[in-house]
Order: C-alpha cells, then sequence, then structure tokens
C-alpha cells in the first residue's frame, strides 16, 4: 500500500501547543515520502507519528492541491529550538542520539553556551545500517539512565524514524524527535540556507548547490517522481469522484 498525501496526519498547530505528553515526533518532506513509498515499515513509521510536521514546501503545496488544506511548513529546526527554548526556561533535560563523537561534542559545547540551563548528554551509536539486540539494549539503557525531557535522534531517514518507532515504548522519555539534518546545521558542520530563501521555499536549492554530488538525485528526480505520485493520487480522486 502506497503512501497518500489525503492519508497523512499533518499537524496543523503551532508548536507551543504540543501537549506535554509522550509524544512520537517526525517530519515530511518530499524525499521521505517517495522513500516511505517502498519501505513498509517506514511508512508505518510516519503513519503512527504522534505528530507529523510538513518540513518541506513541497508537502505543504501538495497538501493543499490534495486536501485543499492550509498548512505552514515546520522544520526539524524550528522544532529543535522550540523545543530547547523550552527546556531551557524548566530546567530540562536533552539527550542527542546519533552523528559522529566530534559533532556530537560540538553540539553539546554550543548547546551548553546557548542554553546554560539544559543539563546536556549524548551518545554516538555504532555505524551500522542495524544495530544489534545488544547494541539496542546499549542505546536504551545510556537514554534512559538519564530520563531525558526531549531525545533528539538524527540517523538520517529512514533509519532513525523506524527506530524511535520500534522502540518508543522502551523509552522513558516525553518527546521523541527525530530532526536528522539539524545535528549538522547546529555543529555549524553544514550551513543552513539564508533565510531569504527559506522564506521563498527553496532551501532545497542551497542544499542542491551546496551538495551537488549528493543531493542531485535527491532534489532533480526525486522531485520529479514527487509530483508524479501527487498528480497520480489527484487523479485518482477525481475518477472516485465521479
Amino acid at each position: 500500500m502506497n503512501l497518500l498525501i489525503s492519508n497523512l496526519k499533518l499537524y496543523s498547530g503551532n508548536l507551543e501547543n504540543l501537549p506535554d505528553s509522550k509524544l512520537l515526533i517526525n517530519t515530511i518532506n518530499a524525499h521521505s515520502f517517495n522513500t516511505a513509498q517502498a519501505d513498509k515499515l517506514f511508512r508505518e513509521a510516519i503513519q503512527n507519528s504522534d505528530i507529523l510536521l510538513p518540513d518541506g514546501i513541497s508537502i505543504v503545496i501538495a497538501a493543499r492541491f490534495i486536501k485543499g488544506l492550509k498548512f505552514k511548513k515546520i522544520a526539524g529546526s524550528e522544532l529543535f529550538y522550540y523545543e530547547m527554548n523550552r527546556l531551557n526556561r524548566i530546567d530540562g533535560k536533552c539527550f542527542f542520539l546519533g552523528s559522529n563523537i566530534n559533532n556530537l561534542k560540538l553540539i553539546v559545547e554550543r548547546a551548553k553556551i546557548e542554553f546554560p540551563n539544559i543539563d546536556v548528554r549524548s551518545y554516538s551509536p555504532p555505524y551500522n545500517s542495524e544495530f544489534s539486540s545488544q547494541e539496542n539494549t546499549e542505546i536504551i539503557t545510556k537514554i534512559n539512565s538519564f530520563k531525558p525531557d526531549v531525545l533528539f535522534i538524527g540517523m538520517s531517514a529512514p533509519k532513525q524514524e523506524k527506530w524511535a518507532y520500534q522502540h518508543f515504548d522502551e523509552l522513558d522519555v516525553c518527546h521523541v524527535c527525530n530532526i536528522g539534518a539539524v545535528f549538522d546545521y547546529y555543529s555549524r558542520r553544514i550551513s543552513r540556507a539564508p533565510k531569504s530563501l527559506i522564506k521563498m521555499g527553496l532551501e532545497w536549492l542551497h542544499r542542491l548547490i551546496k551538495e551537488p554530488r549528493r543531493m542531485w538525485r535527491r532534489y532533480l528526480i526525486g522531485n520529479t517522481k514527487f509530483i508524479y505520485l501527487i498528480l497520480r493520487e489527484k487523479l485518482i480522486e477525481i475518477k472516485s469522484a465521479d
């Protein structure tokens, strides 16, 4: 079964209204939408999100085209800064899971300066496509022994979403946030697009220019595939209405 825009439970509220309860928070863009078509577990993870943020102008436009509903783009970085500011006000705790040790060190150092009231921990898991049972136990034990208010996971899609979905019930955490590329942005390993491009919905173009070898397939081929999927869904919807 394909993932459809019409079946996505996209979050249309403000981040300030997020419930103070245990939540699995994911984001979705054109690339992850495409990936979910052929990845059953990833598709389940997306569909079972407690909060699914439309992180991509393409998703916002598609939702309006298919469902006639207006959503605003909410990027993973917006979620990150909302959570960090909230935790800083309440002397909270956060845990960064993913990336490499050097990147995590930069993240933690910057977070301690910008958000001095937050207790910050991190862990760089083994660089495997899948973790062994022993590795999963070690990761979960490290997180739960700290009992963070927020867990930020940055292992890239779809790995991070699938891992969080599979182990969500085992995690002693309030908000589990899959934010991927934010780890690299916050550590300043990769620069984010200027605000002017973000406002115009052209952040993808900045990433393509910065990393053409890695991103050309995602944006040039992937965006074409996404448009095809959306048009096909719309045509099916029109035919079923006749």
